[in-house]
């Protein structure tokens, strides 16, 4: 007896994860922090770099840093993506831009959302600020921060992005 069968090439299986996150002594201090609205590293006792978000050790040293810096909430462009691809489940709609951010202060960057600019001007070394959210929505959580804009103010070198002292990049 023939029987005609149709060949499968794939089929929808929904798989629903859920994570509980716990987050160690240097992210807990850093996002105790971002919810009074204030952005904060660690720097390293070694060479000196600061990480924010901090990590509790330098990764380039191996030392623990515990020496907390409060950080601007102005940050340079250090690279960045044009998203094109929606993103399901996603309000934001594309494109819009992701970039890494080295914020004032620092000398590693974070990821987030940049908005209220030409997707097409963005270019790293760009300045900007972050726009947060009204302080009755703060939580321990970098969302705090809707995105980052632009500002009017000079570009910050290629070569001196992360490599700008404490009180700012200019000499």
């Amino acid at each position: 007896m023939s029987q005609e069968r149709e060949m499968i090439t794939g089929i929808d299986v929904p798989i629903y994860l859920q994570y509980k996150f716990t987050a160690g002594t240097a992210p807990a201090r850093f996002l105790s922090q971002v919810k009074k609205g204030v952005l904060t590293g660690q720097r390293c006792p070694g060479c000196g770099n600061v990480y924010c978000p901090p990590r509790g050790s330098c990764a380039a040293c191996g030392l623990p840093t515990e020496e907390e810096v409060v950080l601007s909430d102005k940050a340079t462009v250090q690279s960045f993506t044009i998203v094109a691809i929606p993103i399901p489940n996603n309000p934001i709609q594309p494109p819009y831009i992701i970039a890494n951010l080295v914020p004032d202060g620092s000398n590693l960057s974070f990821i987030h959302l940049m908005s209220e600019c030409v997707n097409e001007e963005v270019h790293i070394g760009q300045r900007v600020q972050a726009l947060w959210k009204s302080e009755e929505e703060w939580d321990y959580a970098m969302d705090n921060i809707r995105y980052f804009k632009p500002i009017d103010e000079a570009d910050v070198p290629v070569e001196r992005i992360g490599h700008m002292p404490v009180t700012g990049w200019e000499d």
